[in-house]
């Protein structure tokens, strides 16, 4: 079996805000910015890998959404328990001054994990976790 990854998606809160993020401060590229009524979808992904990518969607744009659980997402998102993402580099070290330098959120300075990885990580502006690791 071929299996791969094409799409992940990651709930937003001011679309403006996270593209800002995922191209400016993580050098992704914008393949799709699509908008309707007062909702809008943004798919980037990371240069050089046209088949991944992730697309930063409404976080409720169901209109089967209860307003209980529009509430419950919004308190995850607000907390940063809602939605996460792992990326990977050669360098967690020179990523992590990178993206800190531009303001970013930092959740974690790069580490050593015992289950063999450095990592870091970061917040997005709708508070979704941003990994980044490099294998030991």
């Amino acid at each position: 079996m071929d299996i791969s990854i094409q799409y992940t998606f990651l709930p937003h809160t001011d679309p403006e805000a996270s593209l800002a993020f995922y191209r400016d401060t993580l050098g992704f590229e914008v393949r799709n910015d699509v908008g309707y009524e007062q909702m809008r979808w943004i798919t980037v992904g990371p240069t050089g890998q046209p088949e991944t990518s992730i697309v930063l969607t409404p976080p409720t744009p169901d209109p089967g959404t209860t307003d209980d659980e529009r509430r419950t997402v919004a308190e995850m998102m607000a907390k940063g328990t809602y939605a996460s993402i792992v990326l990977s580099t050669t360098d967690v070290d020179g990523a992590f001054e990178q993206v800190a330098a531009t303001g970013a959120e930092v959740a974690q300075e790069p580490i050593d994990q015992p289950y063999g990885v450095r990592d870091c990580a970061f917040r997005d502006p709708a508070g979704n976790m941003v990994r980044i690791q490099q294998p030991n």
